[in-house]
């Protein structure tokens, strides 16, 4: 006797809940785009399919759904199964320091641990009440900019990108969060296009991914655009202009502030006496990395 179809098998948001879980661990897919679980990937997408807050009481799961509902969940699970895309670009949303932000292939899926770093407001690296000026350098979808601007409400916050493809939903966000009239946007490589001013605080996630860890990249981080990850064979091709160019626009005293992800080791290989202060998160991450202006001088004028 044939089986009935799976959305007659599976009817509670618990049931599709469990499924999508055994069946993304099944097909082998992988969770670097702020889910760590298959179960945590699969609540973000059965809710959202549902149209239902991400928060939405877990007491609930065991609500029946029509079959028009199973059939909106199934669609949207199978197109993360068949696309290996990551949840945000089916979704076309991602969270950052909890605000919410607009994300399509066009831009990296919003994941940085530095987000810890602004909801500090980077104390102690740097008074936050001296922050007058703040550039993020490699914007992407401008969540970094946009966080700081609402850690910084006084301050000008300035963020650029060699992508125009990136810049576009850049303004879509600083539209979303009602920016346009705070939040400046630059189309520079690094800080080749820029107006000449100084900051008190330079902010980046550039592409910092080497040429060994983009040959094994998921399908997941392969949709993402690889400008936004390769940074040549030992992946500090922008890091180290960004490094050298930095101390000519930043104030005496300001700060830097860069993750470099897996590629930290080669970093402080290539530079060891270089003063790096790695940052330690209380939620995890690692490779990001805070220098002040006066020991870059220091360092690349000796």
């Amino acid at each position: 006797m044939e089986s009935p179809p799976i959305t007659e098998q599976l009817v509670s948001i618990r049931d599709y809940i469990r499924w999508a879980s055994s069946e993304f661990n099944r097909q082998k897919l992988s969770f670097g785009h702020g889910f760590a679980t298959a179960l945590d990937e699969a609540v973000y997408l059965v809710l959202h399919a549902l149209e239902l807050p991400w928060d939405w009481p877990r007491e609930h799961f065991d609500a029946r759904l029509t079959l028009e509902e199973r059939e909106q969940v199934m669609a949207t699970l199978m197109r993360r199964i068949k696309t290996r895309h990551p949840a945000a670009y089916i979704t076309r949303e991602a969270w950052f320091c909890g605000l919410p932000f607009f994300v399509d292939e066009r831009v990296l899926v919003p994941r940085s641990p530095i987000a810890e770093l602004i909801e500090h407001r980077f104390s102690p690296w740097i008074d936050p009440g001296r922050v007058h000026r703040v550039l993020d350098l490699c914007t992407g979808s401008a969540c970094i900019a946009i966080a700081c601007q609402y850690a910084f409400p006084e301050a000008e916050v300035s963020a650029s990108d060699l992508s125009l493809d990136a810049l576009e939903v850049a303004r879509i966000n600083r539209q979303r969060h009602g920016m346009e009239g705070s939040l400046e946007l630059y189309h520079s490589d690094l800080f080749d296009d820029l107006p000449p001013q100084r900051f008190d605080l330079i902010v980046s996630n550039p592409p910092y991914v080497d040429a060994e860890d983009m040959a094994a990249l998921s399908d997941e981080f392969l949709a993402e655009p690889r400008m936004g990850l390769e940074a040549g064979e030992d992946g500090l091709d922008l890091v180290e202009r960004m490094l050298r160019q930095a101390p000519d626009w930043l104030e005496d005293d300001g700060l830097l502030v860069v993750e470099v992800g897996n590629s930290q080791q080669a970093l402080s290989d290539k530079y060891p006496d270089l003063p790096l202060t790695w940052v330690e998160f209380e939620r995890g991450g690692e490779g990001v990395f805070c220098i002040g202006a006066a020991e870059l001088k220091q360092y690349f004028a000796d």
